[in-house]
């Protein structure tokens, strides 16, 4: 197994789910989701446990589902309510049900343990509800690769110089340092670049006429949410690390959902504190993030497809991989406590000796 089941995943905006059946998959397990009439997001395994049919393919009978090929019938808490030509419902007879929260206009379905599903571990920042910035819900980039490689691109700050060198970056970058920082579920790899030209994204929307400082924090919360916290100063202002409030700073937010092996969806979306109220700002930097978003997803589906050949050697690693690493490693680790049972003190017989 390679998904950390006990997560939070983004299911999509709250305005991609109405009173229509949704089907849609998340970490290989496929779901069907609809609003009731209560206006409550309801996610259910979309496939019925009498002959596999997925219910996405039956009906909505109020705030149930009917299933397109018997007419069994379920509600939304999964327990069937309904079997056409007999009286008695068998215990065996629902589907799995699965928590669904909504903050900030986010879709978010816990596909783990439900006992241990908590809407406080949801990711958020205050931004969102601040009136200095601008929240401004993008797209969703589908990308035919596996999640691991789509999240690590979004801890690599390293890429940008190269993937990106009309809109986020440019050749002044490539010689810069990168430094890493890794919490207990927080990744931060990050780097600044001093008097220099604007790259192609703030000459739009920053004015800029002469150098700036800028940065680059990438920050990216297991198991897949990654935040791109980049920006520019006038160079004059020398600005600190801990000011940069004071330049123009976008947050660009990936909210990486993996489907299957083979398959990511990243819904991406912007914080900002300039062009605030602004909606043309908004469409132009949607359009810029496109063209990046674009570059990305040629680079990651090649990567896949090289990977899924047969190797004659293990890939190299670099200093500049210090960030997708640590997250490689981290992902593991997490998966190895959901595969393995917990059995408590237990008594050995067997003593190691060094």
């Amino acid at each position: 197994m390679s998904f950390v089941r006990n997560a939070w995943y983004v299911a999509g905006w709250s305005s991609d789910f109405g009173n229509e059946l949704k089907a849609l998959t998340i970490v290989d397990q496929t779901l069907v989701m609809f609003r009731c009439a209560d206006g409550a997001l309801v996610a259910l395994e979309d496939r019925c446990p009498h002959r596999q049919l997925p219910l996405s393919k039956g009906k909505r009978i109020g705030d149930t589902i009917q299933c397109g090929y018997h007419g069994m019938t379920f509600g939304r808490d999964g327990k069937c309510v309904r079997v056409p030509g007999q009286d008695n419902l068998p215990a065996s007879a629902y589907v799995e049900t699965y928590p669904v929260h909504e903050q900030h206009q986010i879709v978010w379905v816990w596909m783990g343990d439900p006992d241990q599903a908590d809407p406080d571990d949801i990711f958020d920042l205050p931004e969102f509800s601040d009136p200095a910035w601008q929240a401004h819900q993008g797209s969703a980039l589908h990308i035919k690769a596996h999640y691991l490689n789509v999240a690590e691109n979004l801890v690599d700050p390293a890429h940008v110089s190269f993937v990106h060198p009309t809109t986020l970056g440019s050749a002044a970058s490539e010689n810069v340092p990168v430094h890493v920082r890794a919490n207990d579920d927080i990744i931060v790899a990050w780097r600044w670049i001093r008097d220099a030209a604007p790259v192609g994204f703030f000459q739009d929307f920053g004015g800029f006429k002469g150098h700036v400082d800028r940065w680059h924090y990438y920050s990216l919360h297991l198991p897949s949410t990654a935040v791109i916290d980049f920006g520019s100063a006038d160079t004059s202002l020398n600005l600190a690390e801990d000011d940069r409030d004071a330049g123009v700073r976008i947050f660009a937010l990936h909210f990486v959902t993996p489907v299957t092996e083979d398959y990511t969806i990243d819904h991406w979306m912007h914080l900002r504190n300039t062009a605030v109220g602004d909606s043309e700002a908004s469409e132009r930097m949607d359009r810029m993030f496109e063209v990046a978003f674009a570059e990305d997803k040629a680079i990651l589906e090649a990567i896949h497809l090289e990977e899924m050949r047969p190797q004659k050697r293990r890939p190299i690693r670099l200093a500049i991989d210090k960030g997708p690493t640590v997250y490689r490693k981290r992902i593991r680790d997490l998966i190895e406590i959901e595969v393995t049972e917990n059995l408590g003190a237990v008594r050995s017989t067997f003593v190691q000796h060094d």
